[in-house]
């Protein structure tokens, strides 16, 4: 008898038990659903943070490029420019000097025009006149072929100061009337091809007085 009586008593027993845990399992069902909103709440805004960082550095990164492309471009356009310039100065500097060699090698002709006329004394010249027209006829033909071709002769005076880029000093000596510095006497005529030398004139160079020099 007791052992049916505890049979009944615990039967009763259990579905207090049970009953207890099933209202127990809502509560733990929706503790979960709150965790897994969280952590979906959680898993977008740091997707989100991802997204807008990811979209930053692709928009660094396409800026950085495009700097670099445009620095690139512009170095590119200035040495293309500075090609072409180089290539019109050469162009032009062709179209200019190319008759340099031509020139140079009439020089002595135009030296021996002069030294035709030099030779020719001077109680000669009335009976060599026909023959110094005639050189003189040739040289001035010969100088305004020069002058076509921007050939200009550089004929210093005496006592014009000596200048390196256009004179050669042959030698120096003392003179009375001439300052230190200064041109006593001229060789040889020197020549310019427009801006460049084409060949110094040949010069004495006055040292000074001889009493200074002492």
């Amino acid at each position: 008898m007791q052992d049916k009586g505890e049979q009944h008593t615990q039967e009763e027993s259990q579905p207090h038990q049970d009953s207890g845990e099933a209202k127990g399992q809502p509560e733990l069902t929706e503790t979960t659903e709150s965790e897994t909103e969280a952590k979906e709440t959680e898993n977008g805004s740091g997707q989100e943070k991802d997204s807008e960082r990811t979209e930053g550095d692709i928009s660094e990164l396409t800026q950085k490029n495009f700097d670099e492309l445009r620095d690139k471009w512009m170095r590119a356009l200035a040495e293309a420019e500075n090609i072409r310039r180089r290539a019109d100065r050469d162009v032009k500097d062709v179209a200019r000097y190319q008759q340099t060699r031509l020139a140079r090698d009439l020089l002595p002709v135009y030296d021996n025009l002069k030294r035709a006329l030099a030779t020719i004394e001077e109680n000669q010249k009335e009976s060599q006149s026909s023959v110094m027209e005639g050189i003189e006829l040739t040289l001035k033909e010969l100088l305004n072929a020069f002058g076509k071709h921007g050939v200009q002769v550089v004929a210093p005076q005496k006592g014009e100061s000596f200048d390196s880029k256009l004179h050669e000093a042959m030698f120096q000596t003392p003179t009375e009337d001439v300052p230190a510095g200064q041109i006593v006497s001229v060789m040889t005529e020197g020549f310019t091809i427009h801006d460049r030398l084409l060949r110094p004139a040949q010069v004495a160079v006055s040292s000074g007085s001889p009493s200074q020099n002492d």
